[in-house]
């Protein structure tokens, strides 16, 4: 499986991103793919993800002004991130895992579970 990010840049407060993730050599019958995000120093942080049965979860620290979305068409998962902070600089990792784990997703990419991405930097200024 490789994963490759894109989408980084720099933006000040309150502005917008895109993240997407190419995924190949992956099989989308069962899934759990998402986003977790890591400044150095500190913990891995989960972001998003989503899962096979279409569920997506999503940390505290982000929900409603994040969302995540997939196109398997396109092999490419994406992060659209709104109203961004100073706080939400990292860098931003893709995580994919054949297997669903249904309501723990999140959890499982963020312990490091799957296969993930060389990550894309996000920096917002203030």
């Amino acid at each position: 499986v490789q994963l490759v990010e894109s989408g980084g840049d720099s933006v000040q407060t309150g502005g917008s991103l895109r993240l997407s993730c190419i995924a190949s050599g992956f099989s989308y019958t069962s899934y759990c793919m998402g986003w977790f995000r890591q400044v150095p120093g500190k913990e891995r942080e989960g972001v998003a993800s989503i899962g096979s049965d279409g569920i997506s979860h999503y940390g505290d620290s982000v929900k409603g002004r994040f969302t995540i979305s997939i196109d398997t068409a396109k092999n490419t998962l994406y992060l659209e991130m709104n109203s961004l902070k100073p706080e939400d600089t990292a860098m931003y990792y893709c995580a994919a895992d054949s297997r669903p784990y249904a309501d723990y997703c999140l959890v499982a990419l963020t312990s490091g579970l799957g296969d993930w991405g060389q990550g894309t930097q996000v920096t917002v200024s203030s």
